[in-house]
């Protein structure tokens, strides 16, 4: 299977923002946006000059495909699902990637970022209503709980991760519990509790096209 192997951090410098997907680095001066705030290549400097409409949607449409590590294709076929369904196209397509394994597996603060949750999701590591699920992009559903594998809570990433879990916040839209290391999917998040700075009218209006 096709994935992206080289540096994250130029993944956020191209955007102009941080994506998160590099952990506690985030959070600290290393951080490669907050010491190299432009484009990444020799032409990463210079002066940009106005961005097409067309450019600005396809920014919007590669800062979300980026944020939950998703490959064209795959986030093509995410589009089609959510112009199917009923509602607002846009909304629906931030809760089908919200409502992938690897994200609700972060959402729950069992890792510090989405590619760490799914490296841990395609390890073997979780759990879905009992059943070992390995595919980060398993599409989980309200009601579902997930929760970490008895045999992984033994583990070196997971020894402590009770403790450190009780220092970090969740979404509304999951319910954890941490002695037990597991979680619950309540619902569907809404577009208020996607804290993605996403345009993601700019996306249904790119496919549009």
């Amino acid at each position: 299977m096709a994935r992206y192997t080289g540096s994250v951090c130029r993944q956020c410098r191209r955007e102009g923002l941080k994506l998160y997907l590099k952990g506690e680095r985030c959070y600290t001066e290393k951080c490669a946006v907050d010491r190299r705030a432009y484009a990444p290549g020799q032409h990463g400097q210079r002066r940009r000059g106005k961005v097409s409409e067309y450019g600005l949607q396809l920014r919007e449409k590669q800062k979300a495909r980026r944020t939950y590590g998703v490959l064209e294709s795959q986030f093509h076929k995410y589009f089609k699902e959510a112009d199917r369904r009923k509602g607002i196209t846009g909304e629906n397509l931030l809760q089908i990637l919200e409502s992938r394994l690897d994200n609700v597996v972060y959402r729950m603060g069992f890792a510090l970022s989405r590619p760490e949750a799914r490296q841990l999701v395609k390890h073997g590591h979780f759990t879905v209503n009992g059943r070992k699920v390995d595919i980060p992009s398993y599409q989980v559903r309200p009601d579902d709980v997930v929760a970490v594998r008895e045999a992984s809570r033994d583990k070196g990433r997971f020894k402590d991760l009770a403790e450190l879990m009780r220092t970090q916040g969740t979404m509304e839209w999951v319910n954890v519990d941490r002695e037990n290391l597991a979680g619950k999917v309540l619902r569907l998040p809404t577009r208020e509790e996607i804290d993605i700075p996403i345009a993601e009218h700019l996306i249904v209006e790119l496919y549009s096209r």
